[in-house]
C-alpha cells in the first residue's frame, strides 16, 4: 500500500510540474513538424498522436506537419523507378510528384484517423486547400530537380477557421505555384513557414536524433537550450554539419520571425513531445531569442 501511495505521489509530483507550461502555453499554437523514424515504427507513430492528442485536450492548438519521404522512396521504386537525390532534395519529375502526392495523402489519412480514434476531432489538408501553401520553383545550387517548391506565401486563413472551430489541422507539405502546378515541399520548410505565420509560440521538430550537439560525437555533449547568435556560431564554428545546418537555419528563421521556441527531439525516445514541453529538463534542444531567459542552465 505504501509503494502504491508513493507511485500516485509521484504522479501527482509530475502533473505539478506540468502545471506552469499548461499555463503558459494554453490556447496557444504549437506547430509539430513529425518525420522521420516516429512515422515507421506503428507504436511509435501512435505515442506521437497521443502527445499532440493530449496537448489539444489541456487547452493548447497544435497543427502537425507530416513528412513521409521513407514511404514516398518505398512507392517509387515499387513503381520501377529509382530515388533520386541532389544535395539531400529529391528530384521530383511528373511520375514522382503523382506518386509523392498520393503517398503523403494516405499518411495524412492515416494520421487523421488516429487522432479521431483517440476522442479529438481532426482534419487533413494539403498546402493546396486554401491556397494555404503557394510556392515557386526551388533549384538546389543552380540545379533543375522538378517539382520541389519554396514556400513563398502561406495562407493560413484555413488554419485559423479549423482551430476555431475546435479542429486539429494535419497538413501534408504539397503546394501550388502561381500557375497551379502542383509541386513537392520539404517538410521542414513547411513547418516553419507555416509556424510563422500563425505567429505559434513553439515549433517542434521530431527527428532521429537527440538534439544539438557541441560535439557530434560525444553524446554528453548535448545542449538542453541555445540562443539565436549561439546556434549561429555553432554553424559558423563548424561544429554542426549536414542535415543539422538547413534544420538549424530554419529553426534561426522561425524565432526572428516571431516563434517564441523552437525545439529540437529525437522522435525515437516514447513521449518525447510530452518530457519536452511539461518538464523542467528537457530533453532535446530548444532554440531561443537572444531576448528570452533560459528556463535552466545547462
Amino acid at each position: 500500500m505504501a509503494v502504491d501511495m508513493q507511485k500516485l505521489q509521484e504522479k501527482a509530483e509530475v502533473l505539478i510540474e506540468a502545471l506552469p507550461y499548461i499555463q503558459r502555453f494554453n490556447r496557444k499554437i504549437i506547430v509539430v513538424k513529425y518525420g522521420g523514424s516516429a512515422m515507421l515504427d506503428e507504436e511509435l507513430k501512435k505515442q506521437v498522436i497521443e502527445d499532440v492528442t493530449l496537448l489539444k485536450l489541456v487547452g493548447f492548438k497544435p497543427i502537425i506537419v507530416h513528412g513521409g519521404g521513407k514511404d514516398i522512396s518505398k512507392w517509387v521504386e515499387k513503381s520501377g523507378m529509382t530515388p533520386e537525390f541532389v544535395n539531400g532534395l529529391r528530384k521530383t519529375d511528373e511520375a514522382t510528384m503523382e506518386i509523392a502526392e498520393m503517398v503523403l495523402n494516405r499518411v495524412n489519412k492515416s494520421l487523421v484517423q488516429m487522432v479521431l480514434s483517440l476522442g479529438v476531432m481532426a482534419v487533413g489538408i494539403s498546402g493546396k486547400d486554401g491556397e494555404l501553401l503557394h510556392v515557386e520553383k526551388k533549384y538546389s545550387d543552380g540545379q533543375d530537380i522538378g517539382f520541389v517548391g519554396d514556400v513563398k506565401e502561406v495562407n493560413p486563413k484555413i488554419l485559423y477557421d479549423l482551430l476555431e472551430k475546435d479542429f486539429l489541422p494535419i497538413v501534408c507539405p504539397i503546394g501550388v505555384d502561381d500557375e497551379y502546378n502542383t509541386y513537392n515541399i520539404n517538410a521542414d520548410d513547411a513547418a516553419c513557414a507555416i509556424a510563422k505565420a500563425v505567429d505559434a509560440e513553439k515549433l517542434a521538430f521530431l527527428t532521429d536524433i537527440e538534439g544539438v550537439y557541441k560535439d557530434p560525437e560525444d553524446p554528453e555533449t548535448l545542449i538542453s537550450e541555445l540562443t539565436v547568435s549561439e546556434a549561429r556560431k555553432l554553424i559558423e564554428n563548424g561544429y554542426v554539419g549536414g542535415g543539422m545546418i538547413p534544420k538549424l537555419n530554419n529553426c534561426i528563421e522561425a524565432i526572428e520571425e516571431g516563434v517564441s521556441r523552437v525545439h529540437i527531439l529525437d522522435g525515437r525516445i516514447a513521449h518525447c513531445l510530452l518530457l519536452e514541453i511539461f518538464t523542467n529538463k528537457g530533453i532535446g534542444t530548444a532554440i531561443l531569442d537572444d531576448k528570452e531567459n533560459k528556463y535552466y542552465a545547462g
